[in-house]
């Protein structure tokens, strides 16, 4: 099943993909591959999500900033190649994670991006990932997502 099929009959409708906030572009093709810069959980309507785990956000709420921010990073590839079906696999994900030096469960918010991929993608979701928790991010992100896909 095409990538964007997938996408229909899960309700997902990924969001236009905005102006980058500095000097870089938001996905870059080399080869075969498309990498993305760092994309932040921002909503359809601009809202960021925004907060740290393990100082007021709770894991669920990091899942769905992850979920939000991946799906951003879909976005950018999309815009980048025409069309999210040029994407044959998921190779990489970076999840940085907004959280408190107390906080542990960085691996539970990246399976909001993770699982989100596998949705769309099935067997061609799978990737490998790193989960990386930081003292702050752009904005008072909750997470900011990477992406690396086959093309």
């Amino acid at each position: 099943m095409l990538a964007s099929e997938r996408l229909a009959e899960l309700g997902i409708e990924l969001p236009v993909k905005s102006a980058p906030l500095g000097a870089y572009v938001p996905a870059k093709q080399w080869g075969s591959r498309v990498f993305t810069s760092g994309q932040l959980p921002i909503l359809a309507d601009g809202t960021i999500l925004t907060g740290r785990l393990g100082g007021g956000l709770d894991v669920a709420a990091g899942q769905a900033a992850a979920r939000a921010a991946v799906l951003n990073a879909l976005a950018a590839v999309s815009a980048l190649l025409g069309h999210i079906d040029e994407i044959h696999e998921v190779v990489r994900v970076v999840v940085y994670v907004n959280s408190s030096t107390a906080f542990t469960e960085h691996a539970k918010v990246a399976n909001g991006a993770s699982d989100v991929l596998l949705d769309i993608f099935g067997d061609a979701g799978r990737h490998v990932r790193s989960a990386v928790g930081v003292a702050a991010l752009p904005m008072n992100a909750a997470v900011e997502v990477e992406l690396v896909v086959g093309v």
